[in-house]
């Protein structure tokens, strides 16, 4: 029987699996219940992929066995948000996720969030035969629900559940505008921030702990922007906006910081040498 102490354990943020934990929860719920996946199959080949590549890329570069966390989140993200009737998308997509954190780094820091990074490419090498997941819930609001009040609870246990209600509110307002400029009704453009792919999105991608600028402010002018432009590219009807949205503004974010430090980082050296 697990303890009270055991529980507060383990639901504290500093425990890793807490995320790929849930995640998995509501993977299963939702597939059994709603069909969320293309198949088991295929995730199960995305996640078997990141997390072998992250086991054996760990232990040429780093001499070491990692943890595989987020190996684990990056292989559930693609099974869920990549559509082909082919297996082989699933594992270049996950090989990619993987591979592009040891190799597009900046002063030992990671520019693109690794999955999302991903799936960009290979929506743009391979249009044909690859999408996105793009249902929706239908009628029922309960799924919808349920993952909003798990995945905001999580980010909250993270501390970053102002980056996902920063994206959420910007969406809607942007709606507004939306529905201005086109003449779509308001709920029709605020629509897509309720399916599965939006959810997902705001989760897991706009949260990721290594791609994600350090102070609070920043955190949260990243996430308007990325609403921002995504507007813009909705209205140029951009399939896949969001995305490629967060491509274009998470890695000038996290070059632009990653500049700032390095610049501090040399003057203080240079004063040290002085002195």
């Amino acid at each position: 029987m697990i303890s009270a102490s055991g529980l507060e354990r383990f639901f504290r943020n500093e425990n890793r699996y807490l995320p790929p934990l849930l995640s998995t929860a509501i993977l299963i719920v939702g597939h059994l219940s709603f069909g969320l996946l293309e198949s088991f199959s295929r995730t199960l080949l995305a996640v078997g992929t990141s997390i072998a590549l992250e086991l054996v890329l760990g232990r040429l570069v780093y001499g070491k066995v990692l943890n595989v966390g987020s190996a684990y989140m990056t292989g559930i993200s693609v099974g869920i948000l990549i559509r082909s009737p082919e297996y082989w998308p699933y594992a270049l997509t996950s090989a990619i996720s993987i591979m592009s954190k040891y190799v597009i780094r900046w002063h030992g820091r990671h520019l693109w969030n690794p999955s999302n990074f991903a799936i960009c490419a290979v929506l743009l090498i391979a249009p044909e035969v690859v999408a996105t997941l793009s249902i929706q819930w239908g009628n029922d609001i309960r799924p919808m629900v349920i993952i909003w009040i798990v995945g905001l609870w999580v980010v909250w246990r993270v501390r970053l559940f102002h980056i996902s209600m920063a994206y959420a509110v910007s969406f809607a307002v942007l709606a507004f505008i939306r529905s201005a400029l086109t003449g779509h009704a308001f709920l029709a453009e605020v629509a897509p921030i309720t399916g599965p792919m939006y959810q997902l999105f705001v989760f897991l991608m706009m949260t990721d702990p290594k791609t994600t600028v350090k102070p609070r402010w920043a955190q949260i002018l990243v996430a308007i922007l990325v609403a921002v432009v995504e507007m813009f590219l909705r209205l140029e009807e951009v399939i896949y906006a969001p995305f490629y949205a967060l491509t274009i503004v998470g890695p000038i974010a996290m070059a632009i910081e990653i500049w700032k430090q390095a610049r501090h980082d040399s003057r203080l050296e240079d004063k040290v040498v002085a002195a």
